[in-house]
């Protein structure tokens, strides 16, 4: 065993307990309330930073939550990682089904249990192990680093794009390494070549001035929650396909090597089913279960309501209903034109004796890299030397804004490198990290620097 790697499996006690640290801290950047919290992280862990060797650490005020920011940059003419990751969590509601407390950190069956563990404190964490290894074992890194940390992944990183653009000059590298994705199974690792992109609505319907009583004015009046409805419906076909006019014009279709490639990803769909709890599987007709989560559009209602809701019975008709609606967009939808041509259908679709709002929450483009750079070869050697099988390339159906804009601000090669696993519950209560995930993480994430720094990635 090769002293790096020694040094990174003697001390996964200690790596765990500075990860544990961090999340017992309640950065949830969607509250007010969590303000002075989401702060508290920032400045822990430029801390932490300044503690482990970086040259540079230090808490950057935006707009909105702050960025932590770190560079170690004493390895010249290597080449320069700009390593991103984010420190705000999701909220915790309902809190209820919590088995034990989100912000204290428990162990249990080889898994870390606490919000924020996966999403993305915990693959954050993996990053800054890598390395205080690197230079505690040799002293220096084997490439250059710079590290952005943003603490509003979780609302749609509102602030970053003018933090990248203020600091550019600064900000300057060959390659973008992301650690927000995930593996395929326990000891498959993966690449994410691909991830969807994201149109985030909220559909507002306002009918009478007040509620009214059910049987003086039900059926003389255009029920909000009814129209709704109405307009929800009509945004699928039966086949799963969606309405809205324009919403395939641009969507790439796969090639023979796409295709095959795709073949060969190790996709078990009855364990997908399982761990979705779903009796089985639905989507748009014609698509496999693995293409309709990675290379199609999606629409789905994340959450509605209008009217009584309580115990009991209340005979009322609503004056008012409303629901959130999301898109996945894949590779070359652009975000402003399908949610323009959303909020017309929707429109289109409302019944009369209503006042529709379509209000564009948040948005972020879809994003692609070619699995032959010589970068992404890298990723594929370091995780070769750190699992037992090799890296499978992904198609990821979720969404970092944050890649469409370092895609506009850098215009880098890109390594999504992630390990959470599809059973981490992720943005749900009892979210974890197995540790088998954060050790050989870890372990990759060493390995790539070095790997970088090999001819053969330049």
């Amino acid at each position: 065993m090769d002293p790096l790697t020694q040094y990174l499996e003697q001390h996964q006690e200690h790596f765990l307990r500075q990860l544990q640290d961090t999340l017992r801290i309640p950065s949830v950047s969607a509250q007010p309330q969590h303000k002075g919290d989401v702060r508290a992280c920032a400045e822990h862990l430029v801390q932490h930073l300044t503690r482990i060797g970086l040259t540079r650490a230090e808490v950057v005020d935006t707009a909105g939550h702050p960025v932590v920011y770190g560079e170690w940059l004493g390895a010249p003419g290597a080449p320069t990682a700009l390593i991103y990751g984010h420190y705000d969590v999701q909220p915790v509601e309902p809190l209820e089904l919590w088995k034990t407390p989100p912000f204290e950190p428990v162990i249990a069956d080889g898994k870390l249990i606490a919000r924020g563990a996966a999403d993305d404190k915990g693959q954050v964490h993996m990053h800054l192990a890598a390395i205080e290894a690197h230079l505690a074992v040799n002293g220096r890194l084997p490439i250059n680093v710079k590290l952005v940390i943003e603490g509003e992944e979780e609302v749609g990183s509102e602030h970053l794009e003018q933090f990248l653009r203020s600091r550019r000059a600064g900000l300057d590298a060959d390659v973008i390494v992301v650690s927000d994705t995930s593996m395929l199974g326990p000891d498959q690792p993966a690449l994410t070549i691909a991830l969807r992109g994201i149109v985030y609505t909220q559909i507002e319907v306002t009918g009478p001035a007040r509620d009214l009583h059910s049987g003086q004015f039900g059926g003389a009046v255009q029920n909000p929650a009814n129209a709704l409805a109405t307009i929800i419906a009509g945004l699928k076909d039966a086949d799963g396909r969606i309405t809205v006019p324009g919403m395939y014009d641009r969507v790439r279709e796969l090639s023979a090597a796409d295709r095959a490639s795709m073949a060969g990803i190790p996709f078990d769909e009855r364990d997908f089913l399982h761990e979705s709890g779903a009796p089985e599987a639905f989507g748009e007709k014609g698509y496999s279960t693995l293409e309709r989560i990675s290379v199609r559009p999606t629409l789905d209602v994340n959450g509605i309501w209008g009217g009584y809701i309580g115990e009991g019975s209340k005979t009322v008709l609503p004056s008012f209903a409303a629901a959130k609606v999301s898109m996945r967009l894949v590779p070359d939808q652009d975000p402003e034109q399908i949610f323009q041509a959303f909020r017309d259908h929707v429109l289109r679709l409302a019944p009369p004796g209503v006042t529709v709002k379509v209000g564009d929450h948040h948005n972020a483009a879809p994003f692609l890299t070619s699995p032959d750079h010589p970068m992404i070869r890298a990723a594929e050697r370091a995780l070769k030397r750190a699992w037992p099988k090799p890296p499978a390339m992904l198609r990821e159906g979720g969404s970092i804004p944050v890649m469409a804009t370092f895609q506009k601000t850098h215009g880098l090669p890109s390594i999504l490198m992630g390990f959470g696993l599809h059973d981490d519950q992720v943005h749900a209560p009892n979210e974890k990290f197995s540790l088998s995930s954060f050790h050989g993480g870890t372990r990759s994430c060493a390995y790539l620097y070095e790997e970088l720094a090999r001819p053969a990635a330049g």
